[in-house]
């Protein structure tokens, strides 16, 4: 929290994400687009929705989980997103070599996906998405609305910035 506004929220975007997605790679431009246009105005929180339609997508989630921890989340997920063909040929070597190339602790990686230590993380968010009605990725939700990106991506970044604009005006910052 800043001093000058103590009382001011983040507005918070829920990007329910596959790491083997293709659609969640083409929406990296747009989730750096409201980074760069909002920075800590908007809290951008990444929930998993491994599809069973992609192998290594839920090891990729615990994946992102340990990046997260290691406090390298975003960059990571960008590494992975950006390279998911590389995830389909390769499965679990590619998310331990990611972390080493970003300088994360890649024997942590490692370990972390054999002993399973994020796996409740994962099958919370993919419940929570279920019982919300996600049903691809990626899906955004925002003050209550969900807005699906697996269909078509057109037209949703807008729409997310009028409804962060609406409620950061709402707030007054």
């Amino acid at each position: 929290m800043n001093d000058s506004s103590p009382d001011r929220s983040a507005v918070v975007l829920d990007f329910w994400c596959e790491l083997q997605c293709p659609d969640c790679r083409s929406a990296l431009d747009d989730l750096r687009a409201l980074r760069a246009r909002y920075g800590d105005r908007l809290e951008l929180r990444l929930r998993h929705f491994p599809l069973e339609k992609h192998k290594h997508a839920f090891a990729a989630a615990q994946a992102a989980e340990e990046a997260l921890e290691q406090g390298q989340g975003w960059p990571y997920i960008e590494a992975v997103l950006g390279r998911v063909e590389e995830l389909d040929r390769q499965g679990e070597p590619f998310l331990v070599e990611a972390a080493r190339e970003l300088g994360l602790d890649a024997e942590e990686f490692d370990t972390a996906l054999i002993d399973g230590r994020h796996i409740l993380i994962v099958d919370a968010d993919q419940a929570e998405g279920k019982a919300i009605g996600v049903t691809g990725t990626p899906t955004y939700v925002i003050d209550g609305e969900r807005l699906d990106g697996g269909k078509s991506q057109e037209g949703l970044r807008e729409r997310v910035e009028e409804i962060v604009d609406r409620l950061l005006a709402e707030q007054g910052a």
